[in-house]
């Protein structure tokens, strides 16, 4: 049994004292304790090693305490696993040498054995979770699969993805083959990390937002409702679009157990948008944590205000930015652990 299941009590719905909080990446470059092993080891030696991957997941777990951890890894391994070559560039971000843009590039993309290819990361699940020692809930994730072909086609970071989109409307067979093979690979790859010992997953739509409301449906949210109706009955599924707000309705009938909001949708239309039944889980701006503390704190229990205490799980709108100073991330966490209802 989990000692504190604050975070799969508020995924279920139930009433709770206050709402749990972890922040996306919160494994990671904010931490001087993670600066340390990156000096050591290159970025995919570091998502590829079981004892680091572990250590770096519990490392902000032992700084500040959230109510879940997130697994150290990358939405990339998946792509790679599918014979796609992936390189992380120190300053740049990621690179594919042999971007996907043709039939023949779909032809020679594999949906692997998951089991062989990505053993490191159910290794690293497992050596987390001993870590953990069942005080806290483990949550495992994938990227959506449009996130997913928006590096393969584009083969770096974007600020539009034109390449992306320029494939999935200019050869939209291929395009949805691609999706298809990466939703495959996903279902199976987050199935093993359930059985492995992840307690929820979370899909990361990162570049939904991309898209138009119709193509969104086309490109992106048919995919990422494959992966739910495959894993609900598994484990909890929250799904994360950002800058998707007009899908919210779709997504909250989707059979997810929460929905990530950013911070470009407030509180009250989410609830608006989503029916109020769903659990809710964000959104506070990444970039808001460069404000002093104490203002962090108030804005932080005005979130949860707006939001209500039950069906929401605390949250950035986005992952936590590399210079953010710690004694500002501890005010975020801090002020959901001091949190008290409004009388």
């Amino acid at each position: 049994m989990i000692k504190n299941d604050l975070f799969l009590r508020a995924l279920k719905g139930e009433t709770v004292e206050r709402p749990p909080v972890w922040m996306m990446r919160q494994a990671g470059r904010y931490l001087p304790e993670f600066m340390e092993i990156k000096a050591k080891y290159d970025f995919f030696t570091r998502c590829q090693t079981p004892e680091l991957a572990s250590e770096i997941t519990v490392q902000p777990i032992r700084r500040y305490g959230m109510d879940a951890a997130i697994l150290f890894s990358d939405i990339l391994v998946i792509p790679q696993a599918m014979n796609i070559e992936v390189q992380m560039k120190p300053n740049f971000g990621p690179y594919l040498p042999n971007p996907i843009r043709s039939q023949k590039d779909v032809d020679n993309v594999i949906v692997p054995d998951v089991k062989e290819a990505l053993n490191y990361v159910y290794e690293a699940i497992k050596a987390t979770k001993e870590k953990l020692n069942d005080e806290i809930p483990l949550i495992g994730f994938a990227g959506s699969p449009w996130t997913i072909l928006c590096y393969c086609v584009q083969g770096q970071g974007s600020k539009n993805f034109d390449k992306a989109k320029e494939f999935c409307f200019t050869n939209p067979i291929a395009a949805h083959q691609l999706l298809q093979k990466i939703t495959d690979t996903t279902i199976t790859y987050l199935k093993e990390k359930v059985k492995a010992g992840c307690n929820a997953v979370q899909v990361f739509d990162s570049w939904g937002g991309m898209l138009s409301p119709v193509d969104y449906q086309e490109f992106s949210w048919q995919y990422i409702q494959q992966i739910i109706d495959a894993l609900k009955d598994d484990a909890p599924v929250i799904a994360f679009g950002k800058g998707c707000w007009f899908a919210l309705d779709t997504m909250a009938k989707s059979g997810a157990s929460a929905l990530g909001i950013d911070w470009t949708c407030s509180a009250s239309n989410a609830r608006y948008l989503t029916g109020g039944n769903i659990t809710l889980q964000g959104n506070f701006d990444p970039t808001r944590l460069f404000s002093p503390p104490a203002e962090i704190k108030k804005m932080v229990t005005q979130m949860i205000n707006d939001f209500g205490k039950d069906k929401y799980i605390v949250n950035l709108g986005h992952g936590i930015l590399p210079n953010i100073p710690l004694e500002n991330a501890k005010a975020f966490i801090d002020a959901v652990k001091e949190y008290k209802s409004p009388s």
